[in-house]
């Protein structure tokens, strides 16, 4: 069995890209529409960033924050 790479399809990444250059140029489009795109775009950079950071998040509940709030 083939393991699989770790990272994003760059064939999803890029036709996030041409939807989003597509959705923004449109006129016609809704602003409903041109935020779903937009969404899209920032949740794949999202995900790019946590492979790109094995820390990613690991901020938030710090033992300083817990003592602080006991």
């Amino acid at each position: 069995m083939a393991k699989k790479s770790k990272g994003v399809d760059p064939e999803l990444e890029k036709s996030i890209q041409e939807l989003l250059k597509t959705v923004m140029a449109d006129s016609e489009a809704s602003l409903t529409d041109k935020m779903k795109v937009l969404d899209r775009a920032l949740k794949l950079e999202q995900i790019k960033q946590k492979i790109a950071d094995e820390n990613f998040g690991t901020g938030f509940f710090s033992e300083e924050e817990e003592d602080a709030t006991e």
